[in-house]
């Protein structure tokens, strides 16, 4: 099964008023559950660079469809102060899936702080023991409270302004139904080297998202690199001591890839600020799975006014 491209169309609208926006961002680079830099900045005969890529494709989706992956999502639900009942009956304020019980419980929001609150008889898990009332604790500075129900996972996520609950499911028969992603044939023309002009202090940038509101980031510098003997600059939104992600868009959105953008990792910089991008590790926001998820679209300065006809294509009905 692969979703019809409809129910990305609000989405796709949304990316492109977004892709007008300025500002820019710094994520925690997990969005994509992706990853993977791709090593060093070194030369690569046009075999390894090949192989290289295609490994990092099988990676990729091994990830994306893994029991908790990004094909897992089934519900997002906002979570303003109050009472949030759950269940898979349609009078629930969160829908979950049928094989839950018709009320398996509340979050209840005071203050800003969720707190689980059982249904009698509902068998809610935490860590392999029954769970009870207690608090949550969000995603805002490590890892959630996740409570399992049956094939079923949730936790709060902490967004700029909202939590939301985050519910996946290992039977999404999007999960269960995955095969790939077509993508652009690997060609070297697109690994192109890189170098950063570092920022100091680091640029302040604010990133649209697709769920509807901005994250402010600390951008490190931008990467100057060229194609066809033209100059081109991205801002990555993240940077750790192995590798730095863009979000970034390009001619072909709308059209061969996604309305909103896709994702490259890259390495981190050397000590004189020479990377590598390379443009066929370039792949989809989760967004393009499932209208679940809080995805990050390129700020203006992103936008490449060429087509980088390289890394995965749209996921969908058409493709």
């Amino acid at each position: 099964m692969r979703f019809d491209r409809s129910i990305f169309a609000c989405m796709a609208a949304v990316a492109a008023m977004s892709l007008g926006c300025g500002g820019s961002t710094t994520f925690g680079g997990a969005a994509g559950g992706s990853g993977g830099g791709g090593g060093a900045a070194k030369e690569m005969s046009k075999r390894d660079h090949r192989a290289d890529v295609d490994e990092w494709h099988r990676g990729r989706i091994e990830r994306l469809t893994k029991e908790d992956g990004w094909l897992s999502l089934v519900a997002l639900c906002p979570l303003p102060e109050g009472r949030h009942r759950f269940g898979s009956a349609e009078d629930n304020d969160c829908v979950f899936p049928a094989s839950a019980p018709a009320h398996a419980g509340s979050i209840v929001v005071e203050g800003g702080v969720p707190r689980l609150e059982v249904e009698s008889g509902a068998r809610l898990m935490l860590n392999g023991e029954r769970a009870g009332n207690m608090p949550l604790a969000t995603d805002k500075d490590g890892d959630p409270t996740e409570i399992a129900l049956g094939t079923i996972k949730f936790y709060v996520i902490d967004r700029p302004g909202t939590l939301y609950l985050r519910v996946k499911d290992s039977e999404s028969p999007v999960r269960k139904e995955f095969e790939d992603i077509d993508r652009y044939g690997v060609n070297r023309k697109w690994r192109v080297p890189a170098h950063l002009e570092r920022y100091d202090p680091p640029k302040k940038l604010t990133v649209p998202n697709a769920a509807g509101f901005d994250e402010v980031v600390d951008c490190p510098g931008v990467l100057v690199f060229t194609l066809d003997r033209k100059e081109y600059r991205l801002e990555p939104l993240t940077e750790n001591e192995e590798e730095m992600w863009i979000v970034f868009g390009d001619a072909t959105n709308g059209d061969d890839t996604y309305g909103g953008g896709r994702f490259v990792y890259i390495p981190a910089p050397d000590s004189l600020g020479n990377t590598v991008i390379d443009f066929n590790r370039s792949y989809n926001p989760p967004c393009v799975f499932t209208p679940y998820a809080t995805c990050p679209l390129p700020i203006r300065e992103n936008v490449l006014p060429i087509k980088i006809e390289a890394g995965e294509k749209m996921w969908g009905e058409d493709h």
